[in-house]
């Protein structure tokens, strides 16, 4: 006699593990779902506010809007600004929000709300043309101001980047000397360190960011300096040499393009109010998946009443792992292969004690009946049918009761899934005929002690969403039942039979 080897079978179930939990892993870092319950996810609320005033003719304005800064993910975007046309253009790379207006006459308001949420893999992206530095001509004394310090803060570099952060700290006040001073001054700083990168070979521009605090009202972007190291523009703080974008900064606008052009109107100006939110973190997955066409992949598309049932369907799995462990590894006797997984899904529904309540009311009942049943020498056909009839007798006159007195659990009773608690009265009969009412007794509290405990199970807040938003996991169930059919050995509960060896050592 030859045995199997086993081999494909164990290869088989790694498969479906494996295969399980990289799908899962994978929906949570490419969709955002969350593993727990309850995460929250932050997320920043900026409102761009336009103030000008009309001319009594028709206007035109336009802002500079973002298109994906580094460290931060559109989230959404609306316009408040009633009686004007709205949209936004992009052009070459470029987004700019457009509002106009046939007559506009007097002081005008308009706004613009993004919602963003951080994100660290979103970084700069290189440009599809790598920049070239302009020519930049000086005129003397400025170019031989310009060429000492560029001399001087190449000495102290080896790189784009450390030529910038020495410039830029040879530039500031408490270091300035007699070739900076005649250079610079608070109005044009900027634009000199930007003319002098550039004449040093390194293409160089400007950028306005928006340092992030909560609830800050009417602020403006503060500038920075941006240089191209030949795969990537890189930022630095033109007062503090500092390189790289923190955390709590966005960049509103990247490069030379103007902030806000007004059309029809003068005395023009944009001020930003900043809100730090939190939302769910699996509702900001949903949407974002709906909006990126993942959605497809997850049951959120479908109608809320199908998702209902599809989020009590997906705990079945919970509850047969339950079974299977409690009937093959433990040894817990039941009334039925399943029938505590039915139970369970009843308990789910009318919580614990109410369906154990009425769970044992409908069974007693039941139990009653089919002794008078019995007694008429039915055949099993006519007496399961019958049965089932007085069982839906018994439901609803429970139900009727339940709400007579001011309890919902009659009303819930429905959800007993009423041939089985009919095929269980039959079932537990006979026992009660053949083995006696301890056997009945037995298989009873077996079946009632499993359902609770696949219950607990599948109550927990944690399995709704693991099981609804993670259904890929329901192959990590289906590897570990199978090597629990694998299971040969002496069940925990028969290990009492050998308690009289110990008084042997």
């Amino acid at each position: 006699m030859t045995v199997r080897s086993r081999i494909p079978f164990y290869v088989a179930v790694f498969l479906l593990i494996t295969a399980g939990l990289s799908v899962a892993t994978w929906r949570h870092f490419e969709m955002g779902i969350p593993w727990m319950t309850g995460e929250q996810q932050p997320v920043w609320m900026v409102e761009a506010r336009v103030d000008f005033q009309g001319y009594g003719e028709s206007a035109q304005v336009n802002l500079h809007v973002p298109q994906q800064p580094p460290g931060f993910r559109i989230l959404t975007e609306q316009a408040a600004s009633p009686g004007y046309g709205f949209s936004i253009l992009e052009n070459n790379g470029s987004r700019r929000a457009e509002w106009t207006k046939r007559e506009v006459t007097g002081p005008q308001t308009l706004y613009f709300k993004t919602q963003f949420v951080p994100d660290e893999s979103i970084v700069q992206q290189p440009p599809k043309r790598p920049p070239q530095p302009q020519t930049v001509f000086w005129e003397e004394p400025q170019a031989t101001a310009v060429r000492e310090l560029l001399n001087q803060a190449t000495e102290r570099s080896s790189s784009p980047e450390s030529l910038t952060r020495e410039l830029i700290t040879l530039m500031q006040p408490d270091n300035r000397t007699q070739n900076s001073t005649m250079l610079v001054s608070d109005e044009n700083y900027l634009q000199i360190l930007v003319r002098m990168l550039n004449h040093a070979g390194i293409a160089a521009r400007t950028a306005d960011a928006l340092k992030l605090e909560d609830a800050r009202r009417r602020q403006h972007l503060v500038p920075f300096i941006q240089i191209y190291d030949g795969e990537r523009w890189l930022t630095f703080d033109p007062r503090t040499a500092e390189q790289g974008v923190p955390e709590n900064l966005l960049l509103w606008r990247q490069g030379s393009e103007s902030l806000l052009d007004v059309v029809g109107g003068d005395n023009s100006q944009v001020s930003f109010s900043m809100l730090r939110q939190t939302i769910p973190a699996l509702q900001l997955a949903a949407r974002e998946a709906a909006s990126n066409g993942l959605s497809a992949l997850s049951f959120y598309q479908l109608p809320i009443e199908e998702q209902s049932m599809f989020r009590m369907l997906l705990l079945l799995p919970i509850g047969a792992l339950m079974v299977a462990f409690m009937r093959m590894v433990i040894g817990v006797r039941t009334s039925g292969t399943f029938m505590p997984v039915l139970i369970a899904v009843a308990f789910v529904q009318t919580t614990l004690v109410p369906g154990l309540i009425a769970f044992l009311s409908v069974v007693a009942i039941g139990l009653l009946l089919r002794g008078y049943l019995s007694s008429l020498n039915l055949l099993l056909v006519s007496r399961i049918s019958a049965l089932i009839i007085l069982v839906i007798f018994i439901t609803a006159g429970l139900s009727i009761v339940g709400y007579q007195m001011g309890f919902n659990t009659g009303m819930t009773v429905t959800f007993f899934p009423t041939v089985i608690i009919a095929w269980t009265i039959e079932r537990m009969s006979i026992l009660w005929e053949e083995e006696g009412p301890r056997e009945v007794a037995v298989q009873g509290a077996g079946s009632l002690f499993v359902a609770i405990c696949a219950y607990l199970a599948m109550s927990r807040p944690l399995a709704g969403h693991l099981t609804f938003n993670f259904p890929e996991l329901h192959l990590v169930i289906l590897g570990l039942i199978l090597l629990m059919g694998q299971y040969t050995g002496y069940k925990l509960s028969e290990l009492r039979r050998f308690t009289p060896m110990k008084a042997y050592d």
